[in-house]
C-alpha cells in the first residue's frame, strides 16, 4: 500500500497541476474538482491498519481540510472534516491531552453543525432548553444523518472531558435527542454508530439523572446486530461503560480480549479504526484494577 504521507503529497499536487491546466479555473472549483481523489484517500486511510503512520500523516489532512472548507464550503467537506478532527483526536489526543482534545472535538462539532444550522429553526434553538431544541429535529430526514450524528458524538466526547463546566448540564439532553434523531432517520447509518453512542451514554450515567442498563444494553445489541460486530470500537465502549457499570469484571475483560486477539483485516474496510480500539482495549487490560 502507498504510503500516506505520498498520497497527501500526491493531493497538493494534483491541486497544483489543476491550477496549471485549468488556467483561470477559480480555487473553489478545483477544490470541488478533488471530490474523487479525496474519496480515494479517505478509504486507504480507513483500509490501512498501521496506525502509527495515519498519526503521522492526519494533521497535514486536518490542516488541508481547513483550507478547503475556507476555499469551498459545502456539506461533504464539512462532514469529512468533523469526522477526521474526531477520529484524530479519538485516537491519539484524548488520552494526552484533554485540553487539545476538547478544542478538536468542538472543531468537529462545529464543522458538523454547519450544514443543520441552515436549518433556520433548529439554528435559533441550539442554544436553548432541550424543551424547544427538540422540536426542531423535525425538520431534519434521512440526508441529515452523517451530520447530526457526528455533530452529537464530537459534542459527547466534548462533555466527557468537560464534566465541569455548567454548560454541560443543558447539553447532554440536546445530544442524547440528536442521537435518538439518527437512530430514527437512519439507525444503520455507519453501522449503527448511533445505537453504540446510546449504548454509552445510558451505561455512563446512574439512574437519577437518566442513566438506565436496560436501555444501554438495547442499543448495544442494536449496533453489534447492524454491524455485525465487526467494529471493535463498539466493544471497546460497551465494556468501558456498560461492564464497568454493571461490575461485572468478566464481562470486562472477556470483551476487551476478544478485541486485542482478533486478527489483522477483520473487518478490512475499518482496518485503522479497529487496530485503535484493539490498542485502546489493551490499555483498559493493563489498568482493569482501578476500574474494579
Amino acid at each position: 500500500m502507498a504510503s500516506i504521507h505520498k498520497r497527501i503529497s500526491a493531493l497538493a499536487g494534483a491541486l497544483f497541476l489543476a491550477w496549471l491546466l485549468t488556467g483561470c479555473a477559480s480555487p473553489e472549483f478545483m477544490v470541488k474538482s478533488m471530490d474523487p481523489l479525496m474519496d480515494k484517500m479517505n478509504t486507504s486511510v480507513n483500509r490501512n491498519p498501521d496506525v502509527d503512520m495515519i498519526r503521522d500523516s492526519l494533521p497535514a489532512t486536518l490542516v488541508q481540510l481547513d483550507g478547503f472548507i475556507e476555499i469551498a464550503p459545502s456539506a461533504k467537506l464539512y462532514l469529512r472534516a468533523a469526522e477526521a478532527n474526531f477520529g484524530y483526536s479519538f485516537a491519539f489526543v484524548e488520552d494526552v491531552d484533554k485540553n487539545r482534545a476538547s478544542f478538536l472535538y468542538l472543531k468537529a462539532r462545529d464543522y458538523a453543525l454547519a450544514p443543520l444550522m441552515l436549518n433556520d429553526e433548529f439554528r435559533g434553538s441550539l442554544h436553548k432548553t432541550v424543551d424547544k431544541f427538540r422540536p426542531s429535529l423535525d425538520g431534519f430526514g434521512r440526508s441529515d444523518a452523517p451530520a447530526l450524528y457526528w455533530a452529537a458524538s464530537a459534542w459527547m466526547a466534548w462533555t466527557a472531558l468537560n464534566l465541569d463546566k455548567t454548560e454541560v448540564l443543558m447539553d447532554i439532553p440536546k445530544i442524547e435527542a440528536m442521537l435518538l434523531k439518527v437512530v430514527e432517520l437512519d439507525e444503520t447509518y455507519y453501522f449503527g454508530s448511533a445505537h453504540a453512542a446510546l449504548g454509552a451514554y445510558y451505561a455512563s450515567r446512574s439512574k437519577v439523572i437518566g442513566g438506565d442498563p436496560d436501555k444501554a444494553k438495547y442499543h448495544f445489541d442494536r449496533a453489534f446486530e447492524i454491524s455485525g460486530s465487526r467494529l471493535f470500537f463498539f466493544h471497546l465502549l460497551y465494556a468501558k461503560y456498560y461492564a464497568y457499570q454493571m461490575q461485572d469484571r468478566a464481562l470486562f475483560e472477556d470483551t476487551l480480549k476478544k478485541v486485542v486477539s482478533a486478527p489483522v483485516n477483520y473487518f478490512p474496510e475499518k482496518n485503522f479504526a479497529n487496530e485503535v480500539a484493539k490498542r485502546k482495549a489493551q490499555a483498559l487490560l493493563d489498568d482493569v484494577d482501578s476500574y474494579f
